[in-house]
């Protein structure tokens, strides 16, 4: 018998296993996403607050031309696994590689509109397509 409680003991390989097989695809993605922005240094969207200068990382989930004030925005969902923010472009209608399914890392100012964390302009990476 361990003198480790089962409870604090890292879970072995099967159990792994069976909690990989239990978890829905979308918890799987989630997780991978969560892992790779601790891996890349940047700071997680659920814990960004307003008016913190941040660089944050995940897939842009949708991508849509939303005019502002009579202004072409584009428009984009970033999420990380751990939450999900607006990056807008001001006066672009599009941006080659913008797209859903890509991911990027993306820095600049956080701010609150309408209850949800929006990077207005950010500088943005584009990173590789398929696995890193």
């Amino acid at each position: 018998m361990s003198a480790v409680p089962r409870s604090e003991r890292p879970p072995g390989r099967f159990r792994r296993m069976i909690d990989r097989l239990s978890s829905s695809q979308e918890d799987l993605e989630s997780e991978e996403l969560r892992e790779d922005t601790e891996t890349t240094g940047c700071t997680r969207i659920g814990d960004a607050d307003d008016r913190q200068i941040v660089t944050v990382t995940g897939t842009l989930r949708t991508v849509t031309l939303r005019p502002r004030a009579g202004v072409p925005a584009l428009e984009a969902e970033l999420f990380d696994g751990s939450g999900a923010l607006d990056v807008v472009w001001l006066g672009r209608r599009s941006i080659v590689g913008i797209e859903p399914g890509r991911k990027l890392i993306a820095s600049g100012r956080i701010s609150m509109s309408r209850g949800r964390r929006v990077l207005f302009n950010p500088k943005y990476e584009l990173r590789p397509l398929g696995r890193e």
